[in-house]
């Protein structure tokens, strides 16, 4: 009993070879029109549609109008198949072919992973809008922060505070009067300069700011929370 194997490229026969090689040599329109109505056309039609269902190119956004726009690319290169390079016309344009498709994969991802930096440039662009208070709000609100807190050490300084409490707390007072007057590049410049003015120790400086701490803390929460 004999059986036969269908090939995988029956659609694609010596006929088809043979009618491909007579286009590229012929230089007769209606003889190349005629090859290409009957035979070249309905092959490469099939040929077209296996390698994107071969190579799941079907992904692709747009995949019907990228079939028919292969299609008529290959009619323009039809003339292009050299018959002395010793390579059978199905293997050069199923190559060509799967190639033309890689490239629209490449050029897909590309302009997809643009529009996702677009996308998200825009995003930060509008959080950092809709976050960020603009200038004016920005300097009002620390102008009001400030003079609360000016108003409230003045207070401060009415209590009954130990007397190196005093003399820190005036210190204080003091650099924040003239803040634009003194060079404060850190919080060890602070402690310099509070030792400067009330002649303590750092020990001395550092106990008395302990209690004016516990005051600024709770001065703070309370303007946080829209209480001051």
């Amino acid at each position: 009993m004999t059986t036969t194997t269908k090939k995988s490229n029956y659609y694609f026969t010596q006929e088809h070879e043979d009618a491909i090689i007579n286009y590229a040599l012929s230089t007769d329109k209606m003889v190349r029109t005629k090859l290409y109505i009957e035979l070249i056309q309905p092959a490469f039609d099939e040929m077209v549609d296996k390698i994107i269902f071969t190579y799941k190119f079907n992904t692709l956004p747009n995949i019907d109008s990228l079939r028919e726009e292969c299609k008529i690319w290959l009619t323009t290169i039809l003339d292009k198949y050299d018959t002395t390079k010793g390579f059978k016309a199905f293997s050069y344009y199923s190559v060509i072919t799967k190639n033309w498709f890689i490239q629209n994969v490449k050029k897909t991802n590309k302009e997809r992973k643009r529009e996702v930096l677009i996308d998200d440039a825009e995003k930060e662009l509008e959080e950092a809008s809709e976050s960020e208070p603009n200038d004016y709000e920005s300097e009002r609100e620390q102008s009001e922060f400030w003079g609360h807190l000016m108003t409230q050490i003045s207070e401060w300084e009415k209590l009954d505070l130990r007397e190196n409490e005093k003399k820190v707390l005036s210190a204080i007072n003091h650099i924040f009067s003239n803040i634009d007057n003194i060079e404060i590049f850190n919080k060890k410049a602070i402690y310099l300069y509070i030792r400067e003015i009330t002649g303590l120790n750092t020990k001395q400086v550092v106990s008395g700011l302990s209690g004016i701490k516990s005051k600024y803390k709770i001065f703070k929460e309370d303007w946080d929370n829209g209480e001051v």
